[in-house]
């Protein structure tokens, strides 16, 4: 019994964040543009953190994909986000920054989390810890690591429907 207990919590440590790789040193980023994930494009919803979750995707312009996130829960924003993908140098990186409800920024006004580019694979793109994965026209997924006040962190699942 304890071996097969051993063998089940071996296991589960190797399916956490089978779908999330990490931007190592040493490591570049792989050749690739918006044209490559243009198909993200349009307005998505889900649930996630116990409530709505919307991201809406400008189609590229300018060298950039724009996109506006909210989560609403309990019937109130709890927080925004704003970003980009970043066609530069031949690759591609996520930039972001979060917001409070008044729209009063977590990062420090010069500072963005950015998500480097680790990989491309058919319809998922690897940021640096955030995977953008395409199911079909109406339907994609990301996940993210998200770090917890403890040191660990938790990989989550958002699941999107086309508006």
């Amino acid at each position: 019994m304890k071996l097969l207990l051993l063998f089940f919590l071996s296991a589960t440590c190797l399916l956490h964040a089978q779908n999330t790789l990490s931007f190592e040193e040493g490591m570049t980023s792989p050749e690739s543009n918006l044209k490559n994930i243009e198909w993200l494009t349009g307005h998505w919803k889900g649930e996630a953190f116990g409530g709505i979750a919307e991201e809406i995707w400008s189609p590229p312009l300018g060298g950039v994909m724009m996109f506006s996130f909210r989560l609403v829960a309990d019937g109130a924003i709890s927080f925004y986000e704003f970003g980009h993908i970043l066609e530069t140098d031949g690759t591609l990186i996520l930039q972001l920054k979060h917001f409070n409800a008044d729209l009063s920024g977590w990062e420090e006004k010069e500072e963005t989390i950015d998500f480097k580019l680790v990989k491309e694979e058919g319809d998922r793109f690897y940021f640096d810890d955030f995977t953008i994965e395409r199911i079909s026209d109406k339907e994609i997924n990301m996940y993210v690591e998200v770090g917890e006040e403890d040191g660990t962190s938790n990989e989550v699942k958002f699941n999107y429907h086309r508006q």
